[in-house]
């Protein structure tokens, strides 16, 4: 065993048996490279990457290549989902050096942690036009020793080139709609028409863009931006990228048309599209919109849930060696679980064949609209639907037999504060408590075992162990999912603890001399970069997290600072929203809240009484995205109750007939309405604006 056996990573733990005498980040490895000097080979992946365990296989379980490592560097590896600050600063020099980027990312550093040298995937010999691994080795080894003064000049310039890449200027234009059309005319170019999506294979779902489009479209009334929504969320709804027996969404297909997916299954997809879906749901009332959210989040519940309250980030695409292996079907195996006829119909509707579509093998997906099958085989909709639905748990239970894909089941506090957030929502707009639950016990567990002892919170948690200061995003994902957590159980404690957050990110990672927030904290470990992030990956980026909460606390409380830190943030983002605005989807959906109109809706009255409780209901089934909600009783005992939210409720009473709705923008209210039919009234009002 090597030095990562004592590791909590998943991904650093699959590496412990390996030859290579890898080391964890950390003092005793950075020291011996300095003390040696001796460059360091950088190995950066996680535990769902299907190349990350190719060349773990073909090159660092290889006694040759392994020597070769051991006598020509410090050998690091490091888990990108636990250290995302690195694999920022060294995918910045990866691309920047070889024009493209990925995992596993392999990065040759200087003793001073300057990268010198780096790419992704080396096959373990040369073949198909790449270099081996072997042959890198050697000739950075030979660089190293020979030409050192021209490595570390080339290390010191590549750095610059970094350093500068946190330099955002501030646009000084006006922050305006037009920027978020701009969006919606860039994703029109690139759709999809037949397969729904955006531009060719691989295809990825863009959940936040979807949620841009919904927002053009309540804006416009314009009924192809919502087409834009539907035969995305149609069409991904019906592919193979769609888990059609157990919920949940894989990463991405790797063909147009959403059939054939890479198979891993992370956390932060399932989060963002349960809640693309929800939204789907509330702006057409397609019912199997609703039907797709509530199977995603019940994935999660069942196979991504740490008994403690957390969220596990991923599944592998492989099982048994196989990608896809655990998902795929024949009909002789349908045929064994459901009986000749209903294994019949299955696979008609399925698309599962003696053929297959994958490799000789099936999977499930719906070519064909479930109406369309029912009028070919002149069956009934309903009852084939519910043929269907009984079918598919059978299958689920002897799937869940085989030999499962593997599970990264470290908790990391970003990832499930988007995760709650979806949760807290649809356990509103379902009306499905199991969702609140579920979101209230993840945010308690973090709130408890995932913080210092002085309130600043870790970013990664596993087998009992939190560690690693937390990142920007961390911060913001969890505070505003406090936030949805408020909204949803109308606890003030929520808003308190997420006031916590945001004021640790305003002393913390605010940019002092400039606008918006840096990805690390000011007492960080001290790298060779300091960063801010500004455009979304397969996750929103921290700053647009940051700017939704600061809008949506400023919103709540009065505090004018926060409004004025989240137009900091639109400034600094400006040229990237003018430039490339489909690259940050979450920073768009921050901008409409910021230019409005955004309600503060002020609730009085009984939250159990049947009146209230029925206005709660109305109020979440209905799709309007720019708002926030605050409800209190009379009744409510003062030491349960929010010294932030004052100013909402100050000089607002209950009236007859209860409960009371105060509509208000920027603190200015309307007149009252009280009794349910007068409120359904109002809320009709702002849902048709």
């Amino acid at each position: 065993m090597n030095r990562l056996a004592g590791e909590t990573s998943p991904y650093l733990l699959q590496h412990q048996a390996n030859p290579v005498d890898w080391y964890p980040w950390g003092p005793e490895a950075l020291g011996r490279a300095k003390q040696e000097q001796k460059p360091i080979f950088l190995s950066i992946g996680y535990s769902a990457c299907h190349w990350c365990h190719v060349m773990e296989h073909e090159s660092f379980e290889n006694d040759v290549i392994a020597r070769l490592m051991n006598e020509g560097f410090v050998c690091i590896k490091v888990d990108r989902e636990e250290r995302p600050d690195l694999d920022h600063i060294y995918m910045n020099a990866v691309q920047l050096l070889t024009g493209r980027g990925g995992w596993p990312m392999s990065v040759f550093l200087t003793p001073d942690l300057q990268p010198f040298y780096g790419g992704t995937y080396w096959p373990p010999t040369a073949r198909m036009g790449m270099p081996g691994f072997d042959q890198v080795l050697q000739a950075v080894a030979n660089a190293w020793k020979e030409r050192r003064e021209q490595a570390i000049e080339q290390a010191a310039e590549l750095t610059g080139h970094i350093s500068r890449m946190a330099e955002l200027p501030s646009a000084g234009g006006e922050l305006s709609l037009k920027m978020i059309d701009a969006a919606g005319a860039a994703l029109e170019r690139s759709f999809d028409v037949q397969n729904g999506g955006f531009g060719g294979a691989p295809k990825f779902p863009h959940p936040m863009d979807l949620q841009v489009l919904l927002r053009l479209w309540k804006r416009h009334r314009r009924s192809g931006l919502l087409d834009l929504v539907t035969t995305t969320l149609d069409k991904m709804a019906a592919g193979g990228i769609y888990d059609h027996l157990g919920g949940g969404f894989h990463r991405y297909s790797v063909d147009e048309r959403w059939l054939v997916p890479h198979f891993e299954k992370m956390l932060y997809d399932n989060s963002l599209l349960t809640t693309a879906y929800t939204e789907g749901f509330l702006a057409t009332g397609n019912a199997e919109y609703a039907r797709v959210a509530r199977e995603t989040c019940d994935y999660v519940l069942r196979d991504l849930t740490d008994p403690a309250g957390g969220f596990y980030s991923t599944e592998d695409a492989d099982s048994e060696g196989e990608e896809g292996k655990f998902y795929v079907w024949t009909p002789q195996e349908i045929q064994a679980v459901l009986g000749a006829d209903a294994a019949e119909i299955f696979c008609y509707v399925h698309d599962v064949t003696e053929p297959g579509n994958f490799e000789g093998q099936n999977i499930l997906n719906l070519p064909k609209p479930i109406e369309v099958c029912a009028k070919i085989k002149q069956r009934d909709p309903t009852e084939l639907r519910a043929e269907l639905a009984a079918s598919r748990p059978k299958l689920l239970e002897v799937r869940d037999r085989r030999i499962r894909p593997g599970r990264d089941d470290k908790v990391l506090v970003g990832w499930n504060g988007l995760m709650i957030d979806a949760l807290a929502r649809a356990a509103g707009v379902f009306d499905e408590p199991r969702y609140l639950v579920a979101a209230v016990k993840a945010a308690e567990f973090i709130l408890r075992d995932m913080r210092r002892a002085d309130g600043r919170l870790l970013h990664t948690w596993r087998s009992g162990k939190a560690k690693y200061d937390a990142y920007l995003d961390d911060y913001a994902a969890l505070a505003n999912a406090l936030v949805s957590l408020y909204e949803a159980t109308f606890e003030e404690r929520y808003i308190e603890e997420a006031v916590r957050l945001v004021e640790i990110m305003l002393a913390h990672f605010v940019d002092v001399g400039g606008d918006g927030f840096f990805y690390t904290a000011d007492d960080h470990e001290q790298l060779i970069a300091r960063h801010k992030d500004i455009q979304d990956s397969s996750v929103p980026s921290g700053n647009a997290l940051a700017a939704t909460v600061l809008l949506r606390l400023g919103k709540l409380t009065g505090r004018a600072e926060y409004l004025e830190a989240a137009e900091k943030i639109f400034r600094m983002a400006g040229a990237l929203l003018e430039r490339a605005p489909t690259a940050a989807g979450q920073m768009l959906l921050a901008l409409d809240m910021f230019l409005g109109p955004t309600w503060e809706i002020v609730l009085l009255g009984d939250r159990d009484a049947t009146n209230t409780s029925a206005v709660l209901g109305d109020l979440r089934r209905r799709f309007i995205p720019n708002r926030v909600v605050v409800l209190r009783s009379p009744k409510a005992s003062s030491s349960t109750q929010s010294l932030a939210l004052e100013p909402m409720f100050n000089g607002k009473t209950l009236m007859e007939p209860e409960p009371t709705l105060f509509v208000c923008e920027n603190f200015f209210c309307q007149a009252p309405v009280s009794g349910r039919q007068e409120i359904i009234r109002k809320l009709d009002e702002l849902a048709s604006n």
